[in-house]
């Protein structure tokens, strides 16, 4: 059983109220990944925005379990017109130079971050507890 995740400093003095915050492992991702969806559609994603943003959570989460020592955290929240979604991790950083290329057709690995860059607006930061991607989506009013 890993340890209990220690969420990695943020630089924020206070945490937002949210709709979800769960530590999760490879046992729990597929759990993690239904729950994203169901918040993000109650919360005003769908379509083809819908997608993307779970597609988007979806690999960072796989990456910081890869990456990043096993396990991850997240937190999910809305504020204002936009979706957030916080991971976490412990593991050591991740390429950050803008406008990386498209993975070649044959790389069997690169993808899951090159499609979160073109899905979201993504912040990266990381610190000596870790690495924290935040992955934000702007939320369309509902059509009356």
């Amino acid at each position: 059983m890993p340890e209990p995740h220690r969420t990695p400093t943020t630089g924020h003095s206070h945490r937002p109220a949210g709709l979800l915050a769960r530590d999760f492992t490879i046992e729990n991702i597929v759990e993690l990944r239904h729950a994203v969806t169901r918040l993000a559609e109650d919360n005003g994603l769908a379509d083809v925005a819908l997608y993307r943003f779970v597609i988007a959570v979806h690999e960072i989460a796989v990456n910081a379990i890869r990456h990043g020592g096993g396990q991850g955290r997240l937190e999910m929240w809305r504020a204002d017109a936009h979706l957030h979604c916080r991971i976490s991790d412990h593991g050591p950083g991740m390429p950050t130079a803008p406008g990386r290329p498209v993975p070649a057709i044959t790389a069997t690995t690169g993808r899951g971050l090159w499609l979160a860059r073109r899905s979201c607006q993504m912040t990266t930061r990381v610190d000596d507890a870790g690495t924290t991607i935040t992955l934000t989506c702007p939320i369309r009013p509902p059509q009356a």
